[in-house]
């Protein structure tokens, strides 16, 4: 069991570390590096969406199967990574595709299906995101909060067709595949600890 010092601690490495990626993103945009940066920025906010949202349905099956219950008090910091990198990459389509044109944005939303879906994953982050705090909490109750924050395995599989799709247009599925296949594996074993319980 972790002190609360060094549960401060760990907190305080996993901030700084979860925002390693985006400064990467900055400084080879910054230098030059990049062939294409949006592209870049582009994929790289939405892979890292996608990697923030498998460690926060990594949290309860680690926590149940290792016993280690400090773990908990991770997941709302991954949980608002998650839509932190959300957010940047909605913003990239938003700025660097539309440059903040709403109507065509809109266009681009209900044209393409696979814009449709991250879209609507997007969204639903954004209730998520809002009530994360302790008053939040308190104000919804315990269990409304916890209903209105199952949405994250409605988020989880519409963020994978997402991806599936964009990648589909370059017939390039592996990692689509191996984000599906991480997720649905978190998933299904909170089906099988539902019908057990």
């Amino acid at each position: 069991m972790l002190s609360t010092k060094q549960i401060s601690w760990l907190k305080g490495a996993v901030f700084v570390l979860a925002l390693l990626p985006l400064a990467r993103m900055a400084y080879l945009t910054v230098t030059g590096q990049l062939v294409d940066p949006l592209e870049f920025i582009t994929r790289g906010t939405g892979d890292w969406t996608l990697y923030f949202l498998c460690m926060v349905l990594a949290v309860t099956p680690l926590r149940k199967l290792s016993g280690w219950n400090w773990l908990i008090r991770l997941r709302r910091m991954l949980g608002l990574y998650v839509f932190f990198y959300g957010f940047l990459h909605f913003m990239t389509f938003l700025w660097f595709d539309h440059f903040f044109d709403v109507q065509e944005m809109w266009k681009d939303v209900l044209k393409r299906p696979f814009i449709t879906v991250g879209f609507i994953a997007f969204v639903l982050l954004i209730p998520l995101a809002v009530t994360s705090t302790n008053g939040m909490i308190k104000r919804l109750g315990g269990k409304q909060w916890q209903w209105l924050h199952r949405l994250v395995y409605l988020i989880a599989p519409l963020a994978i067709l997402h991806f599936w799709w964009m990648k589909a247009g370059k017939h390039n599925f592996t990692q689509p595949i191996l984000f599906g296949a991480i997720l649905g594996s978190l998933l299904l074993m909170r089906v099988v600890w539902w019908f057990r319980k």
